[in-house]
């Protein structure tokens, strides 16, 4: 773990407003005079909803957008010249760090594939920007710590792509239901994801295409012969890119739990995972289940790629089971049932689409998290302007996401791990603190190192 500082979490936190505080006189003086700067890093699928939604709430000006994909490129920057106020076709860069030396963004949106998500935020918050980066915060632990703590160092605002976290139906649940005291006491959660979504396909190595750069696109990370299957979006069934698919679909599930009952960092996590059914050239496991001890409330996640779900409403959701009742909760939908008696409570989710009518005919836009989406760049650029922490502060999304990469380890070593917080260690174990870094591929350098 190097030279990164040793500070707690509860330290960081408590610093952390006094710090963005000062920052808030300059902030406000710059919107009142000219639009904020932003750029994008990572000009994808995601990439672009998000920066999109940003577009909807906020006269922002494009200033940049970077992505190793020209192809990527000029899609996005066809998409934003049409959108933004001012029309213009914002500049394009094959490297982040050419844009962020030209053009000094006030606002970073970063939608990069996960083992990108650590550099590009330190770098962003070192170049002076406020990050917007996808979930989950990064691929290993020493990465998440190193993202908080440059945050609190530098008095960034940074908020993490958890949609569920600004989503309205979870609204409701979340005060009408447990803040309300109908759901009781919650010992045990359970998270899940049943979609088939692990690549199955096993396709020989291919010339790399000539809009894509796979040097730069592998980047920190191990380099494998390009298939095809990897980009876009394939990345996400490859380890070497990410951690799975608890750490993709999970991370969600378990953040909004912890986010509905107030829950902190884990305790213990004690997980294993296998492939049952799968096959080809994918080296994620189909099959995962993870006991993650939270201290009041227990999450079990669970995901499989085979099979049909257990709830056809809810094929990825949580349901928590409460002394008075229970609650299941989607992106979709929730639906609680008390115990004795009393009447059930359903609520669907908001689409917005009458606010946004843009939404019905953007390709790919998930019209459901839309609303999540907008409401956390709103309180995103609240939050920098009045000097506070936002509502899924990076230290919210590295909670989350260190849960899931700690089950995979636990996973891989075939034991309980019994996490310090406030040291971001395992409790007495060398093997597991020896795997809480990935190797970095030269001549990339780990934030950690």
């Amino acid at each position: 773990m190097s030279d990164l500082t040793r500070r707690s979490a509860l330290t960081a936190c408590l610093a952390a407003p006094a710090v963005l505080a000062l920052a808030r006189g300059a902030h406000a003086q710059q919107a009142a005079a000219q639009p904020l700067r932003v750029a994008l890093i990572g000009a994808g699928w995601y990439g672009k909803v998000d920066l999109l939604r940003l577009l909807q709430v906020n006269a922002a000006e494009v200033v940049g957008l970077a992505d190793p994909d020209a192809n990527m490129l000029a899609g996005a920057a066809q998409i934003v010249a049409s959108r933004q106020a001012s029309g213009a076709t914002p500049p394009t860069y094959r490297d982040y760090r050419e844009l962020l030396a030209a053009q000094q963004p006030d606002l970073v949106v970063i939608g990069s594939p996960d083992h990108w998500h650590a550099l590009h935020a330190i770098d962003s918050m070192e170049a002076g920007a406020d990050v917007w980066v996808q979930k989950p915060t990064a691929v290993d632990v020493v990465e998440c710590q190193a993202m908080v703590e440059t945050a609190r160092r530098l008095g960034r605002t940074v908020q993490v792509g958890l949609q569920r976290r600004g989503t309205p139906h979870l609204f409701d649940a979340r005060d009408n239901v447990i803040a309300a005291g109908l759901l009781g006491d919650v010992g045990v959660a359970e998270c899940y994801s049943y979609y088939h979504m692990r690549s199955r396909g096993n396709p020989e190595p291919q010339p790399v295409p000539e809009h894509l750069d796979w040097e730069l696109w592998t980047g920190p990370a191990p380099m494998r012969a390009y298939t095809g299957a990897e980009h876009p979006g394939g990345w996400r069934s490859f380890m070497e890119y990410g951690n799975g698919i608890i750490g993709d679909m999970g991370v969600h599930m378990i953040d909004m739990t912890r986010w509905l009952l107030g829950l902190g960092s884990p305790i213990s996590v004690s997980s294993s995972a296998a492939n049952l059914y799968g096959t080809g050239i994918s080296n994620i496991s189909d099959t995962q289940i993870a006991t993650i001890d939270f201290g009041p409330t227990k999450i079990i996640w669970q995901h499989r790629t085979w099979g049909a779900p257990a709830d056809g409403d809810y094929p990825w959701g949580a349901t928590l089971y409460g002394t008075e009742g229970t609650l299941r909760a989607s992106v979709w939908r929730y639906d609680f049932q008390p115990r004795r008696g009393g009447d059930p409570i359903h609520r669907d989710v908001v689409m917005e689409l009458e606010q946004y009518p843009e939404d019905e005919t953007e390709e790919r836009l998930e019209k459901h998290t839309a609303p999540g989406i907008r409401w956390l760049m709103r309180d995103w650029l609240a939050a920098r302007d009045e000097g506070r922490l936002p509502a899924s502060d990076i230290q919210e999304g590295a909670i989350s996401s260190v849960a899931c990469i700690l089950a995979n380890v636990s996973a891989q070593l075939g034991r309980t791990l019994h996490w310090d917080a406030e040291n971001w260690r395992v409790r007495d174990d060398d093997e597991a603190n020896a795997l809480l870094a990935r190797a970095y591929r030269a001549p990339w350098v780990h934030p950690g190192a």
